[in-house]
């Protein structure tokens, strides 16, 4: 009799361990299809142009004087000429400390505004897994690290399209996109 409760346990719990809900999400089809992410690339891709525009201007022109520099050398003294190179050599210095460090403000800043959109839709994930009854919701992504899944598993799908019906366009990450023009405003 023992043994027979004994095994009748054994044969709940293998059963119950079974019923677990388990799914799977492709990361990156999430992040690539979520409108949020798409909204901040799109927005630091203006930020990138809009501050290319504004270092074109003095690049163009420090282009101008050294082109008028090598014209005119040859009727400059040699101190004039070297005082000359040396102005031009600081100028091209200052354009290039500037334009790094723009280039570094705006990768940061976008890096975490992708990164409070990526932990968003980790969250988001997280909810919908307790909402929804699921004991496990794997990420996938390109290196393959879910090799096979039952049909029905993926809810890759199902996941951006509650993750885009709940975006309002008005969220945080914005936040690193408004920080970075209000400091390329400032540095003008």
């Amino acid at each position: 009799m023992k043994k027979l409760i004994a095994i009748g346990a054994v044969a709940i719990s293998l059963i119950s361990c079974n019923q677990e809900k388990t799914a799977y999400v492709d990361t990156t089809k999430v992040i690539q299809d979520y409108q949020e992410m798409k909204d901040v690339e799109s927005k630091f891709e203006a930020r990138r142009d809009s501050l290319t525009q504004l270092i074109t201007g003095p690049q163009q022109q420090f282009q101008q004087e050294v082109q008028e520099y090598q014209q005119g050398m040859n009727s400059m003294s040699a101190s004039q000429r070297q005082a000359k190179e040396q102005e031009l050599q600081q100028k091209g210095q200052r354009l290039q400390q500037q334009q790094q460090m723009i280039g570094q403000q705006l990768r940061n800043d976008s890096d975490t505004a992708i990164d409070e959109v990526v932990e968003k839709v980790k969250d988001f994930v997280a909810e919908y897994g307790k909402e929804n009854g699921y004991t496990y919701i794997f990420g996938s992504n390109e290196s393959a690290n879910i090799m096979y899944a039952k049909d029905g598993l993926d809810i890759t799908d199902e996941i951006v399209k509650k993750l885009n019906e709940s975006y309002s366009g008005k969220s945080g990450s914005n936040a690193a996109v408004k920080k970075t023009e209000e400091d390329t405003t400032s540095a003008k």
